[in-house]
């Protein structure tokens, strides 16, 4: 069975589930040979108790634009996990969790999916775009971000904090760095 990589993306409110609510939730699937599949989108109601970190709510009041996409069409976390999980399970492959960073998206997904999905179709494995880069690049993590990244690895998609656009641009890029490590 393929690997299918789920390019993945989050917007929360604060640092940690719980205490703080995902607020927006993005995924692209591609295959390894970088055709898209398909993606996911939705925005979430927040958790009940759960409140903003003034951190990020400060970061959220210097991007209106990206806020008011994720406030709007707001779904219940009890029917929008279930819904994801089905949307995975449905894809032609095995499917491995893509992110940058990887810590926190992956953190957040699958703390909602065992709370509203019952379990999560990527077991407790993530894979990380800037640890790829820094195996690629031969430098340290710190040095292998996206500015330390060759051009040639980034199609011309937006960063524009929407989470599923990020997740289709930041899918494309490990496609491109696959392609790139496999191609040696």
């Amino acid at each position: 069975m393929p690997e299918i990589y789920i390019s993945t993306d989050v917007e929360t409110d604060g640092p940690i589930p719980g205490p703080h609510s995902m607020l927006s939730l993005g995924s692209a699937a591609y295959t390894a040979d970088k055709q898209l599949l398909g993606s996911f989108s939705v925005n979430l109601e927040t958790l009940p108790g759960a409140s903003g970190h003034p951190d990020t709510m400060e970061w959220w009041q210097s991007q209106p634009q990206a806020w008011a996409a994720c406030r709007s069409d707001l779904q219940p976390p009890e029917s929008a996990l279930p819904a994801y999980l089905a949307w995975i399970e449905s894809l032609p492959g095995k499917p491995v969790f893509v992110g940058y960073p990887v810590t926190f998206d992956f953190l957040f997904v699958y703390w909602y999916l065992i709370r509203f999905a019952g379990r999560s179709p990527f077991s407790h494995s993530g894979l990380d775009i800037k640890t790829y880069a820094m195996a690629m690049l031969k430098r340290p993590y710190r040095d292998s971000s996206k500015a330390q990244m060759p051009r040639e690895w980034f199609d011309p998609l937006p960063h524009t904090h929407v989470a599923v656009d990020d997740a289709i641009a930041q899918g494309a890029l490990f496609c491109n760095m696959l392609q790139a490590n496999l191609g040696r």
